[in-house]
């Protein structure tokens, strides 16, 4: 069994001092905007259900938007018995991640985002909220314990989110307090030595006040074998979870709620062989380690009959831990073979404080309030978010440990007009300005402080051609601010890079149809970037001339990037008992103008730079896509499949290494007897090897005198498990 309780007492702190929880709300005041909370409401059985998106300024159908959002409610979730936010993304259209770490951490989405992090600070391309709280950038608090669905809003949200979400936003709802007592307890088995256990209570204190408390403790020897140690759990994973969430329905005109998260990932890093297998040879195993405490408090206050006001303010704390073997080897490999003397030792950390805070006021209009004679509703905010990280380096080859603080401010203004032009369409204008300050100081004596303004919006037509069908057409726009380089091994002169701006052109249906049997959702895009920010490894030899070598990290400018394609979701009740699911996403991402500084595969010795121009960006497959079908057998048993699969792509800009092209199969078999669940669940059955980080154009082994090859991690292989679950 799991020992969840470790760490009681900090979490029992914790749910004191902020109120706790993440949950079902009970219905708020008569005419309060529900701010940020999800509602899907049951339909008929003989009907799809209708998914309401909350990461919007008011709550709204998914069908009813005029933008590219997949949803992923808690269904989906336990069918494929998702532990992590990592395990779900290969659902959803032109959603990629990287890992290269005990999680798949960085996500890129329409082939926009990061792909790791080491000693240069990091401007998210991808916004992450886990319940209002900003987590961008470290995914590994991604859990999904009690989750009621995850949101994917592809596209600059440059009105709604700003700075952060270039290229989208993942917006992860918990369950709010429910009306009455109930709860359950859960737990599983599987491969590896996994093992997981969770319990969720929830219901109301008094007549207006709710909670919800859930914890789950997770672990797994992981799927890496270091023959060297004689180990099998040196890339383990032990992650504790805990949400909490406390409703306070004050009086008819105000509702308060509070959030509590806390997070313990004490995860291992151990994941590249020297001979591209799951069995390495290690002596100082890593680690991939995050610990966050975060909270929140929501007001919704009904101030007029024209106007509700909207406040979010939220603060997370996270202490992080990234290490690893940087030779993926124990210092005798050589001994007597004809490479020794060539072998070396090498040990790299990285130690990373977080802390962020924010503020967001917005005025949302009621129906008494909107202008123009009634067409329009309208919104109207300030936002306010402080972060600051520091940074402490200790590497075997540096002279001394390096350290750094970062610290970013950015204040924005914003507002959304949808003005009604007809029964039928809808004008929706939307923009943002947003003043960002950043200061950067490290122990080299590196000092660097940027002022930017920043702007960003919306103008979107939709047409309702039928109450069952919406077309759409939008012109958006997003940003990513610029920043510095970091490592101290860099010239002066490439220190700075430059803001990245891009324009987003999309069309789209989505449709109801079928007797409400049918859900569609289609989406044509073409995104052009510029002054694209594009990650570079420059490759310096350890000792020596030739490699064993070491990577110095950096950012640099493409003059131009283009990103188009097309997504597909659907959602098929074919029968009462048989429904069909899927997505489809196709992809044409390439580098425009750029030649890229150390593309080492023209010469392993040398940086040289190459032209990439028209080459394909990293982690951007040119097709992605997911299908599913679930099967009522009888009234108390049902029966999953799923495939998915994703095209080869480049792992990076910096070398010709691919990823591997795949598909894999789930299957899931349930049933139900009362107040029980029981499951046998299974994922990539067919066991294939998935690559999910890589590198080439160096070279790691000494027993081949460090000859240039490629290097893989590979995700979750084949693993089968068994979940039972207690609902009362």
């Amino acid at each position: 069994m799991i020992d969840l309780f470790r760490k009681m007492p900090l979490l029992a702190f914790t749910c004191l001092l902020s109120g706790v929880v993440l949950a079902t709300e009970p219905e708020g005041p008569e005419g309060i905007v529900a701010g940020t909370e999800t509602t899907i409401e049951t339909l008929s059985a003989e009907t799809i259900q209708e998914v309401v998106v909350t990461a919007q300024f008011r709550d709204v159908s998914v069908l009813d938007t005029g933008n590219s959002i997949s949803i992923l409610d808690s269904q989906q979730i336990e069918r494929r018995q998702a532990r992590h936010l990592d395990q779900l993304l290969n659902l959803v259209p032109n959603v990629n991640f990287s890992s290269g770490a005990s999680r798949g951490k960085f996500i890129q989405i329409r082939g926009i985002g990061e792909r790791s992090q080491f000693i240069e600070p990091l401007n998210p391309s991808v916004g992450l909220l886990i319940d209002g709280i900003d987590f961008s950038g470290i995914g590994g608090a991604a859990t999904t314990l009690d989750l009621r669905q995850v949101e994917v809003l592809r596209g600059p949200q440059g009105t709604l989110y700003g700075a952060n979400a270039l290229a989208g936003l993942i917006n992860m709802k918990s369950n709010n307090p429910s009306d009455v007592f109930e709860g359950h307890i859960e737990t599983s088995i599987a491969d590896y030595e996994t093992r997981t256990t969770s319990a969720v209570l929830s219901g109301p204190i008094a007549d207006n006040l709710g909670y919800r408390l859930a914890v789950q403790g997770h672990r797994s020897d992981g799927y890496i074998d270091n023959e060297f140690v004689n180990r099998k759990d040196t890339s383990n994973i032990d992650e504790l979870t805990a949400r909490g969430k406390l409703h306070w329905r004050v009086s008819d005109r105000l509702q308060l709620n509070f959030t509590g998260f806390y997070v313990d990932a004490d995860n291992g890093y151990d994941a590249f062989s020297l001979d591209n297998t799951r069995k390495t040879l290690s002596d100082q195993p890593g680690h991939d380690r995050q610990e966050s405490t975060a909270f929140a408090v929501e007001s919704i206050w009904h101030a007029t009959e024209q106007f509700d006001v909207v406040g979010l303010i939220s603060y997370a704390d996270s202490n992080l831990e990234y290490s690893y073997d940087e030779d993926w080897s124990f210092a005798a490999i050589c001994e007597g073979l004809p490479c020794e003397g060539w072998e070396y030792s090498s040990f790299d950390r990285y130690q990373r404080s977080r802390y962020n805070g924010s503020m967001d006021l917005k005025l949302v209009s009621s129906e008494a309030g909107r202008l123009f004679n009634g067409a329009s509703d309208w919104v109207l905010g300030i936002y306010y978010r402080r972060q600051n990280e520091s940074l402490l380096r200790e590497y075997t080859y540096a002279d001394g440990d390096f350290t750094s603080d970062f610290d970013t401010r950015n204040r924005a203004v914003y507002g959304q007009l949808d003005t009604r032009l007809s029964d039928h369409l809808k004008l929706v204008s939307g923009a943002r300005i947003e003043f960002r300050r950043a200061d950067y100081l490290d122990s080299e004596g590196v000092r660097h402080n940027t002022s930017e303004r920043l702007w960003g919006g919306r103008l979107a037509l939709e047409y309702s051609l039928t109450p069952e069908t919406l077309l759409y057409g939008l012109v958006s726009r997003g940003y990513k601010a610029g920043g510095v380089n970091s490592n101290p091994e860099l010239d002066s002169g490439v220190r700075d890079f430059d803001t990245e701006y891009m324009w987003n052109l999309e069309t789209g249906i989505k449709g109801d149809w079928l007797d409400r049997t049918l859900q569609v959702q289609l989406a044509l895009f073409y995104q052009m970037r510029r002054d694209m920010q594009v990650k570079q490894s420059l490759v310096k030899p350890i000792t020596g001339d030739l490699c064993p070598c070491s990577f110095i990290d950096m950012f640099d400018n493409a003059s131009k990037g283009r990103n188009y394609g097309l997504e597909l979701m659907f959602d098929w009740l074919a029968k009462e008992d048989v429904q069909v699911y899927g997505s489809l996403g196709l992809l044409r991402a390439t580098y425009q103008d750029f030649e890229s500084l150390s593309h080492v595969d023209a010469d392993p010795e040398n940086n040289v730079a190459v032209d990439l121009d028209g080459r394909e960006q990293a982690h951007a497959p040119s097709y992605q896509f997911s299908l599913g079908v679930e099967v009522a057998l009888t009234g108390q048993m049902s029966a999953a499949l799923e495939m998915e699969g994703k095209q080869q792509f480049y792992l990076s800009p910096r070398h010709n290494a691919r990823s591997n092209r795949y598909e894999l199969f789930n299957a899931r078999l349930e049933y139900r007897l009362q107040q029980w669940d029981f499951m046998l669940w299974g994922r990539n059955l067919t066991d294939r090897d998935v690559i999910v980080r890589g590198f080439g154009g160096f070279g790691n082994d000494p027993r081949n005198f460090y000859q240039t090859e490629p290097y893989y991690q590979y995700g979750e292989p084949r693993i089968v498990g068994a979940t039972a679950k207690y609902r009362f």
